[in-house]
């Protein structure tokens, strides 16, 4: 078998993800970047709300995710895979109707994107292996470790995008790239391979501060700095139990996360409609009829949104948000529906509901 250099499996590795499908692709050293620092600092500041995930520590009280070396110290360069998922679809939000919901663009298609985005890795993790064989011909040499993460491992997959050359964190923290905008999902592939790595991606938001300026809860109270205590996608998906009443209104008939930060940013305005067959929109998510939403039985919540990223909000999540985006339609005819949802089993569908009949009565 023909030897393969480094160079040449980084640049195998990248095929290999464009052959999967994935519209970007770039390696980042694992070493210590001055952003896990403010990564700390966030959480220390109370910012990631109820995500103890985010929040998991080891025995030394040390911050999984604030080192990569800490986590998986067999790790010597990130993979780092990008999948285009913006649609040729109007925004959510350019839709008036009030009787219907918004839901963020990620949401609209067949499959949860862990699980195409998981799918794309493990073609590109069995590329990288198969590559590494050819590396040496030395039958001891050690065996390849790597290991996939979409959202999940103890990482924060924005920095190592940045590192990788893939696009820069903007001042909505997104990860935006020149060419492809911010409507991607991330990948990661760690390996104990040390591959050749790309330059880190430079900032280009500039003076730019609209995606802040857009923000209807304050959420993003500085650039690059965002509380997700204030977030409409962390209320509407990861907050469980009551919404602050002072937060309602700036949600608008957001039901399940929030795309506005995005929706203004000049990256977006010529961001290309991504390929992949699992985000093309199902019609009845682009914009959700609110009443449909707020009176889902469970099996039916189970059965339309099995596949989908959705499920995480859980039912009961959903139909409260559906409830306040009633509230905030100002459309009367919704009353009946929120005079029964007022005395719900759950009570933050309750509590929802009733904060809704009084924005709706103008209180």
């Amino acid at each position: 078998m023909e030897l393969q250099t480094i160079p040449a499996i980084s640049a195998r590795v990248k095929q290999a993800a464009s052959e999967a499908g994935f519209e970007l692709a770039g390696i980042a050293p694992v070493r210590e970047f001055p952003e896990q620092d403010h990564f700390e600092r966030w959480i220390d500041a109370g910012r990631a709300g109820e995500m103890k995930y985010l929040q998991a520590r080891n025995d030394a009280g040390e911050l999984k995710r604030s080192s990569l070396r800490l986590a998986v110290p067999w790790a010597r360069s990130v993979i780092v895979c990008a999948l285009n998922y913006n649609t040729a679809h109007p925004y959510s939000t350019a839709c008036d109707e009030p009787a219907r919901g918004w839901i963020s663009r990620y949401a609209w298609g067949t499959e949860d994107y862990h699980d195409a985005v998981m799918r794309r890795l493990r073609l590109v993790e069995a590329k990288l292996q198969q590559a590494f064989k050819g590396l040496t011909a030395n039958p001891e040499t050690p065996a390849l470790q790597t290991r996939r993460y979409v959202d999940t491992g103890p990482i924060v997959e924005r920095i190592y995008a940045k590192y990788a050359g893939v696009g820069w964190i903007g001042k909505n923290t997104c990860i935006i790239n020149q060419k492809q905008g911010s409507w991607l999902f991330l990948g990661v592939i760690l390996t104990s391979l040390e591959l050749a790595p790309d330059l880190p991606a430079p900032d280009r938001c500039g003076t730019c501060t609209r995606c802040i300026d857009a923000c209807p809860t304050d959420a993003l109270i500085a650039p690059y700095q965002l509380d997700s205590n204030r977030c409409i996608s962390y209320l509407t998906i990861e907050k469980r139990g009551d919404i602050p009443e002072a937060l309602c209104p700036g949600m608008g008939r957001q039901v399940f996360g929030c795309d506005i930060c995005q929706d203004v940013c000049p990256w977006n305005r010529r961001a290309p409609a991504g390929q992949a067959a699992e985000f093309q929109p199902r019609p009845e998510l682009v914009n959700p009829a609110l009443e449909w939403l707020a009176l889902l039985s469970e099996e039916e919540f189970r059965r339309t949104f099995r596949r989908s990223p959705i499920r995480r909000a859980r039912r009961e999540g959903i139909r409260r948000n559906a409830a306040i985006a009633m509230g905030n339609s100002g459309d009367s005819r919704f009353e009946p529906v929120l005079k029964k949802l007022a005395s719900d089993e759950d009570e933050a569908v309750a509590s929802a509901a009733q904060w809704g009949l009084k924005r709706l009565a103008g209180c």
